[in-house]
């Protein structure tokens, strides 16, 4: 028999110790600021109905929804062509004659059927794909028990069948912060006071981008093109990656004209500050009653910052598009100026994407922190705190039964002062448990003989320096609580 050789799927990782410490660390910290701006936690099923999720992500978004089979033997149960011919039999008189008129006619009705039973019979579930989808569903099956505006944030995974690269996977965490229920731009302001105060708490320099999908839909109306304004968004927001030239050839094998894509090339050429930007922009749009709103959406927003003092720079970037369907005002995306990473956090207004499931005119807004993306801009920039890997602070020696005995209670005392403490589980020699803590990152140690046993003091060992000291049990807990 063959050996197995075990391993996980691509795209996804596991996380020893020393990195579930360190994104517990940007958990922590992340949630630390929801809090303090009074958001409230929720969380949602890892799986939702495929009928909650298609649609909201645009044509490209939905081709990356892993879709779930309805049983495991669902595949072994059915055959796909058999079923086809049993339906197409059983309905025969029901079904349109010209279906049966050319064996062609016949063989693209099998074809419908196959496609049918692949997209709805065989999954009918799916990952989620994002937080704000599934978070538009609770609220409307939850309208009765919540209290609007209401304030959620949500920490869990999401899927994506992406092709996996460099800051990209197909498994990872979103830390999603959203208020819903209302259409008042002091949110937007929170918003952004939330990424300042989470970047720098994290010491991660950045940049806010901004934009607005209002904006764009003024865009469009100068091209010509109001109704193509989803496909305008989506060949836009590439600009930063492809360049224009590639924006411009994705726009025309969507059928949009040349001339229309000329009317775009000046948006690219504006320039200069945010309200030299804005001054441009009302120029060009002048003939465009919704992207003037836009513009005074941004402009009420970034007039509230001339009171409100953050570190974060504030950038209007007008190739910000964010490709989901559901955006409909204030769009954000946030980048490390130091790393060589993508977008760490990104979000926008959406005025009625509970209207999908029934409640329509309720507008929310939110961003959506990328976790491994931040800890990859923390490794790269090495800004992760010097303890940020220990998970035990203390260790004390075994040397026995008797200084076992003696030990216990001095642990148990510890870890009641809020000390991360363990007592070594035997009696090994002493290279070994020095090793142990080493290995860990355990930065003190704590030796307690026969001479510490009689004078009611610890000899206490400073693993990075080398030092000791010797101290009663609370001057060390004292010690310690002063390092943090």
């Amino acid at each position: 028999m063959a050996s197995f050789k075990p391993s996980i799927p691509k795209g996804t990782r596991d996380f020893g110790v020393n990195e579930m410490v360190r994104r517990n660390y940007i958990f922590d910290t992340i949630r630390s600021v929801f809090q303090l701006y009074c958001f409230k936690p929720i969380e949602t099923p890892a799986m939702e109905n495929l009928s909650t999720l298609l649609g909201k992500y645009g044509e490209e978004g939905d081709k990356l929804i892993f879709k779930i089979l309805n049983s495991g033997d669902f595949l072994s149960e059915v055959s796909i062509e058999k079923w086809c011919e049993e339906t197409i039999e059983r309905n025969k008189k029901r079904l349109d004659e010209k279906y049966f008129e050319t064996p062609e006619a016949t063989e693209q009705l099998r074809n419908d059927l196959k496609k049918y039973i692949k997209s709805e019979y065989l999954t009918e579930k799916a990952l989620r794909y994002d937080l704000t989808v599934p978070f538009a569903r609770f609220v409307v099956m939850h309208q009765n028990e919540i209290t609007f505006p209401f304030k959620r944030y949500q920490i869990q995974p999401v899927w994506r069948a992406d092709r996996p690269q460099k800051g990209r996977y197909r498994e990872f965490y979103q830390c999603d912060v959203d208020v819903i229920g209302s259409d008042s731009l002091l949110n937007e302001v929170e918003l952004i006071q939330i990424v300042d105060d989470i970047f720098s708490k994290l010491k991660i320099e950045v940049v806010i981008k901004l934009n607005n999908r209002k904006i764009l839909g003024g865009i469009a109306q100068i091209m010509g093109e109001p109704d193509r304004m989803v496909d305008i968004a989506i060949a836009i927001d590439k600009y930063e990656k492809t360049g224009s030239g590639e924006v411009y050839r994705e726009l025309e094998t969507k059928g949009i004209s040349s001339e229309a894509i000329s009317k775009l090339v000046p948006f690219f050429e504006i320039k200069g500050k945010i309200n030299q930007k804005l001054q441009n922009l009302k120029e060009r749009l002048k003939d465009s009653d919704v992207g003037l709103k836009g513009i005074d959406e941004i402009e009420t927003v970034l007039n509230y910052f001339n009171t409100i003092k953050i570190s974060s720079q504030l950038e209007l970037d007008l190739t910000l598009a964010r490709g989901l369907n559901y955006y409909t005002g204030a769009i954000f995306e946030v980048k490390a100026k130091e790393a060589s990473i993508g977008s760490i956090a990104g979000g926008g207004r959406y005025d009625d994407l509970t209207g999908i499931f029934g409640l329509p005119n309720v507008s929310g807004v939110g961003i959506s922190f990328g976790a491994d993306r931040i800890y990859d801009v923390l490794n790269e920039l090495n800004l992760f705190p010097e303890n940020s890997s220990a998970t035990t602070q203390l260790l004390f020696v075994n040397f026995g039964a008797t200084e076992e005995k003696y030990c216990i209670p001095l642990v148990t005392e510890a870890r009641k002062q809020g000390i991360r403490t363990e007592l070594y589980p035997s009696s090994a020699k002493m290279k070994k448990q020095l090793d142990y803590a080493n290995a860990n990152n355990i930065p003190f140690v704590a030796i307690v003989g026969t001479d510490e046993m009689t004078s009611g003091v610890i000899t206490l060992k400073n693993m990075q320096t080398g030092e000791q000291l010797k101290n009663t049990l609370q001057e060390i807990i004292n010690f310690i609580n002063s390092q943090k």
